[in-house]
């Protein structure tokens, strides 16, 4: 042992030794010319601008994703579950899509077009695979606020003094000389939605330009939670004037869930009984079908559409039992095959809704990018939040040129999509094609459909979100500060304060 210390000891000193005999050296470095900002900044060009083949394919491939997984797709083990949770899916949107238009105050094929335009480009240019993006009820209520405050402002008649088969009547055209001298109420109210969606995409683009996706990690979900629970309040109460058949504008301002109340039991003995009865039928299937649904997903390989059954069914209802002529109720009405020409937004309109296409960018870009964040780490794979940004960008962008609203991920259909063994984007695509069949030939015949039953539908589709209220003791009990967060922004936006709100999540 005394040998083997002795032997390290002396290596040891032999190192120390070693390390003290060798000399420092030092070398004089030259002083580096004090480069001139014109040099900096063409040398910074010149990294920056330059193309190389390798370079320019690593932007396309990052702008366009498609063109990187679609050649590696594998068509045995993902075809079939793409196929199948597509058309689930396109199925759904059908009476969705009818139904949210009417939160944003547009007519039924405006929501068929959004759904449609939205479903392709995000296959194309998004990162995750599982979301599914088109009409989501929070966005669809934010645009509709808009274009009902813009309806009055350009002097049209509000909604109460129109009649179900007319669009509406131009009172004072101040502000209609640049869409045309023949545009109607519908006109206006797609092209003033049309304007904050191509607003609201410029600016998601430009968050995406400037790498704002960052920002989705300090949107909590108290915050998210609460915002789309005061919403689905909001909805919910807007909802009610189609349940009872009853024509009252939309009220603007502070306090609009208590005004439309207000309203609501205002004109409570107007109400039509043929809207009322459908509204308590169609909910009485709807409600334990839906249920159904959500108890046996687990042994069902996809969701039954029942909603589809029930628009089917109270359509034919409608048409032969002659409701809109003989009892007054309101229809969806004429529902045209085929697209539009394209349609430029109106440049002058931008001022006004510029502060509200903000609102809604924000929204949308929240529940996009959290969504696809969610569901890439549940399967084990990454999204690009700036990515995500440009995709639901150009999806609101490239859309409102053909009389499309706002769009972003929408968590119930993304649910449904996974659990039907979606595997990539191409179910989008199968969703589309769903979208484009209904669009060319079985649109019109939806002309009998009830909106009670539409709004049934909107109101249905609101279960989950209306369950948080339940979780709020619990919510207090495992952290206040949370639940004070979201109980703050469940009551801004049930005072109808939706703008100030979410644009104090951009500060």
């Amino acid at each position: 042992m005394t040998h083997g210390d002795d032997c390290c000891t002396t290596a040891e000193d032999g190192v120390e030794s070693d390390q003290q005999q060798q000399p420092l050296i030092l070398e004089r470095l030259e002083k580096q010319q004090d480069k001139n900002w014109k040099s900096v900044v063409s040398h910074q060009l010149k990294k920056r601008c330059s193309c190389t083949a390798e370079r320019a394919k690593s932007k396309i491939l990052g702008f366009a994703p498609i063109l990187r997984w679609l050649p590696r797709y594998q068509l045995r083990e993902w075809l079939l579950g793409d196929a199948m949770s597509g058309l689930i899916v396109g199925i759904l949107l059908v009476p969705q899509s009818i139904a949210y238009s009417l939160l944003a105050s547009q007519d039924p094929i405006y929501g068929l077009y959004t759904s449609f335009f939205s479903s392709i480009i995000y296959a194309i240019l998004g990162t995750s695979r599982h979301i599914s993006v088109g009409i989501f009820g929070v966005l669809c209520l934010l645009v509709g606020q808009v274009v009902d405050r813009e309806l009055a402002l350009a002097g049209y008649l509000t909604e109460s003094s129109v009649s179900s088969n007319s669009s509406g009547i131009l009172l004072a055209g101040q502000r209609n000389d640049s869409v045309g001298v023949e545009c109607d109420r519908s006109c206006y109210a797609i092209t003033v939605g049309a304007t904050v969606t191509f607003t609201a995409g410029v600016y998601q683009v430009l968050m995406g330009i400037f790498q704002v996706g960052f920002v989705s990690v300090y949107l909590s979900n108290s915050l998210l939670s609460g915002f789309a629970t005061g919403a689905s309040l909001t909805i919910l109460t807007s909802q009610f004037k189609y349940l009872l058949g009853l024509k009252i504008p939309r009220p603007q301002g502070w306090f609009t869930l208590f005004k439309t109340w207000y309203s609501l039991l205002s004109n409570l003995g107007n109400t039509n009984i043929c809207d009322l009865v459908t509204s308590l039928v169609c909910l009485l299937v709807l409600i334990p079908t839906k249920e159904l649904n959500d108890r046996f997903k687990g042994k069902l390989k996809a969701p039954i559409p029942f909603e589809l059954f029930v628009v089917i069914i109270a359509t034919l209802a409608s048409h032969f039992g002659h409701f809109n002529t003989d009892y007054g109720s309101g229809v969806a009405g004429d529902i045209p095959t085929g697209f539009l020409p394209p349609q430029m937004p109106m440049w002058t309109l931008i001022p006004n809704v510029a502060v509200d296409a903000f609102s809604i960018a924000i929204v949308g870009f929240a529940i996009t990018v959290s969504l696809s964040e969610m569901f890439a780490k549940k399967h084990g794979y990454t999204v690009d939040a700036n990515q995500e940004m440009y995709a639901i960008g150009f999806c609101n962008i490239l859309p409102s040129f053909f009389r499309c609203f706002t769009t972003s991920a929408a968590l119930t259909k993304t649910l449904v999509k996974e659990s039907t063994g979606c595997q990539t984007q191409v179910s989008g695509l199968v969703s589309a094609l769903v979208l484009l069949l209904v669009l060319l030939v079985i649109a019109p015949l939806f002309y009998s459909l009830q909106k009670c039953v539409l709004a049934v539908i909107i109101v249905v589709n609101l279960r989950g979100a209306l369950r948080k209220f339940t979780e709020i003791p619990h919510m207090w009990r495992v952290n206040r500060i949370d639940a004070s967060i979201w109980l703050i922004h469940h009551g801004h936006i049930c005072a109808g304060q939706h703008r100030a709100r979410v644009s104090s999540w951009g500060f």
